[in-house]
């Protein structure tokens, strides 16, 4: 039987949404690693992450899969986050093909921070997002207005912006970065590819077949590749390291970010002090805070992020940062959301030189030193 006719049939049969739904529940089983906290919260949150993982991989794999006609969504935000998602980030994504052109058009806004990366791979297969070029607003070239085109092809265009893709390129992400979200204009965007001229094709059984095929895998060999890491953190606790960049390039980060990632965990009467002896001159900074699974907390309604812009520094242009579950009263204070653990990650955006920064546990008692 032709491949073709086998996964209409797959389809047609239902054999195709049993395999989807087998390997869903499987990912189940990265919520339940022996290593991860067993609390009633951290797994209500795991299985959470999961669900979430789906909207985003139904996003990326079926609704906006089309490389013929893309179109941007976010796949990571408010409720459905991935690997240390950035609160001051608006993440956008669309799908590619690197053996089309591509044009993205829009208004540069006024965005602390804006970067737009061509990637291959995949999390879905091979577990990484391989950069295969990149441009960030400080090399585009804009009118008066602050509008731009962005081509993005194999072979440079005669003039203006160019992102590079290869053959094997398939997806774009943008990265736009607020100070102040309460004051700071987002870009406007849109992509659209350069030779196409048709009209999408209806669903076909094989676009559903593969569709739901890459979003399960995405599901399960996300929650794997992060979990590893979170795992990897535990043995480091209460510590800041700077990150293995290179993982964290081939993983999809942006090539402008140094990255510091690790694990937290605090009594009721501790908290955890994150010092910088002086804040390097760089585009940006923050420092977050987030649970086992490397989701962000809710910083909707908690204070689990501190920038460039809201942190308070020293006179001496050092920097103090406060966790703690109960308000120390101090500048800086950063709130476990009623977490007894979790992850953090702290970045510096444009640093020519990053500032390493020291951790410390006191007791909430001797905070009051620090007044």
């Amino acid at each position: 039987m032709a491949s073709d006719d086998r996964i209409e049939q797959q389809v047609r049969s239902g054999e195709s949404w049993a395999a989807f739904c087998d390997q869903l529940k499987r990912s189940g089983e990265q919520i339940l690693r022996a290593e991860a906290p067993a609390d009633a919260q951290t797994r209500a949150e795991g299985f959470r992450y999961l669900s979430r993982l789906l909207r985003i991989a139904l996003d990326m794999h079926l609704e906006f899969a089309d490389a013929d006609f893309p179109g941007f969504f976010s796949p990571s935000h408010e409720t459905a986050k991935i690997g240390a998602d950035n609160p001051d980030n608006r993440y956008q994504y669309a799908r590619l093909n690197g053996r089309h052109d591509y044009r993205v058009s829009g208004q540069r806004g006024s965005v602390s921070y804006l970067s737009f990366g061509a990637q291959k791979g995949g999390y879905e297969s091979d577990g990484k997002m391989t950069q295969t070029g990149f441009i960030d607003a400080g090399q585009l070239q804009l009118d008066a207005d602050g509008r731009f085109e962005l081509i993005l092809s194999q072979q440079p265009p005669a003039t203006g912006n160019w992102l590079r893709l290869e053959p094997e390129s398939n997806a774009l992400v943008v990265r736009q970065t607020f100070l102040d979200r309460a004051s700071e204009q987002p870009a406007q965007l849109h992509i659209e590819r350069l030779d196409s001229g048709q009209k999408p094709q209806p669903l076909s059984a094989e676009r559903l077949h593969l569709g739901l095929q890459r979003a399960a895998s995405f599901v399960e060999n996300t929650a794997a590749l992060f979990a590893d890491w979170a795992q990897g953190y535990q043995a480091l606790p209460n510590q800041l390291p700077p990150a293995d960049q290179a993982l964290c390039q081939a993983v999809g980060g942006d090539p402008n970010i140094f990255y510091y990632h690790g694990y937290w965990a605090l009594a009721e009467d501790e908290a955890l002090l994150i010092e910088v002896e002086r804040v390097p001159d760089c585009d940006f900074w923050n420092l977050q805070i987030n649970n086992y699974w490397m989701e962000s907390l809710d910083y909707r309604h908690h204070r689990i992020c501190l920038n460039k812009h809201s942190a308070h520094l020293g006179s001496d242009g050092g920097l103090r940062l406060v966790l703690s579950h109960r308000d120390p009263g101090l500048a800086n204070w950063l709130e476990t959301a009623g977490h007894a653990d979790g992850t953090l990650c702290m970045r510096w955006v444009g640093a020519e030189r990053p500032v390493h920064p020291t951790t410390r546990v006191v007791k909430l008692d001797h905070l009051k030193e620090l007044q």
